[in-house]
């Protein structure tokens, strides 16, 4: 299904006359895209920002764009599984690189409890952190079955799990079973992606190959800089705890050591249980929680649900950016807006 851009194929082809057509998968991946592409051309999004990338339906101009593309730029089947099931029927002349599959790619395993930290306690944030620089090397098969990313913004539209309730990926390539998908938010991953999106755009753009180094070497450079301003941002409330609305942020609270004690809903993002409900306000009571995050096109009377009764401020806090102006500075006004929304809840 993963089709990469093999030495030998390329022998065989010739290069690119012009900058390739790209298209990417979610709004974050198309900022970092863009940032690489810088002048050359503006990659093209296949699933909007306020649309759920485990089950939008592409429109016909987006599976048009898809059909010719070059190369797609994802994250993988691990976030959008009925997305892999088009590029390996659709996207039949370019290259698909999965984000999440490449070598060095930071992986947090999911979480199924209920609480994640203990109320009152600072979470030392040993979520299982692993790369996958071999496949070999780790027992995906021997971790827990975890539901995967519905991001919520179809309004939990499920009709297309029965093809992948199992989590086993049929179809073919990598396989992170019980990893968490949202790896974007790693701040690590995302610099690390963006050498790796220069090196294919360079591989079919020769010519554009010194821009191209360049434009990754300057956005590594911005997104240091975002890292550094969210740091200070969100250093007063480091010893805060919050709660989100679904679990998408996990490799966010592990770069800047933040503690969330629970998610309404885990990162499928399916309904939660009313014993759910009940663990997260019982521990809004018990444990002073600076905010509740919100998420667009979520139901807020399931937010209310939780913090009836609690004072819990309530903040929205969207993994996607939806709000964000897209292009080449997305990402890092993704990772600052992020850290400002979540300091200022907390200075409630």
């Amino acid at each position: 299904m993963y089709r990469s851009l093999l030495p030998a194929l390329l022998l065989a082809s010739p290069a690119f006359a012009e900058v390739p057509k790209v298209v990417t998968d979610i709004a974050p991946v198309q900022g970092l895209v863009a940032s690489v592409m810088g002048d050359l051309g503006t990659p093209e999004l296949l699933i909007p920002a306020g649309a759920s990338p485990h089950s939008h339906a592409l429109k016909p101009s987006e599976a048009r764009a898809l059909q010719q593309a070059d190369l797609v730029f994802w994250i993988g089947e691990e976030l959008s599984p009925d997305l892999a099931r088009k590029i390996d029927s659709i996207a039949q002349n370019g290259a698909a690189i999965s984000l999440f599959d490449l070598p060095g790619t930071r992986h947090l395993e999911a979480r199924n409890d209920v609480l994640f930290a203990e109320p009152g306690a600072h979470d030392d944030h040993d979520h299982g952190e692993h790369d996958d620089h071999d496949e070999d090397a780790h027992d995906h098969d021997s971790h827990d079955e975890a539901a995967h990313e519905d991001h919520g913004h179809d309004e939990h539209d499920h009709d297309d799990h029965d093809d992948h309730d199992d989590h086993g990926h049929e179809a073919g390539g990598h396989h992170h079973e019980g990893d968490d998908p949202h790896a974007w938010l790693s701040i690590d991953n995302a610099s690390a992606w963006l050498t790796a999106i220069a090196e294919s755009l360079s591989e079919q753009d020769p010519e554009n190959a010194q821009t191209y180094a360049a434009n990754a070497e300057a956005a590594q450079a911005r997104i240091a800089e975002a890292r550094a301003a969210a740091e200070a941002t969100l250093a007063p409330v480091q010893d805060n705890h919050f709660v989100v609305f679904h679990d998408a942020f996990q490799y966010y609270e592990d770069s800047f050591g933040l503690t969330v004690l629970g998610a309404i809903s885990l990162s499928d993002a399916t309904a939660p249980s009313p014993a759910r409900l009940d663990a997260l306000r019982d521990a809004l009571s018990g444990a002073d929680a600076a905010c509740v995050f919100a998420e667009p096109q979520f139901d807020p009377r399931l937010i209310a649900a939780v913090t009836e009764g609690a004072g819990t401020p309530v903040a929205e806090l969207d993994p996607l950016g939806a709000k964000l102006e897209p292009g080449p500075g997305f990402y890092p006004a993704l990772i600052e807006d992020m850290a400002q929304r979540i300091a200022t809840c907390a200075a409630q």
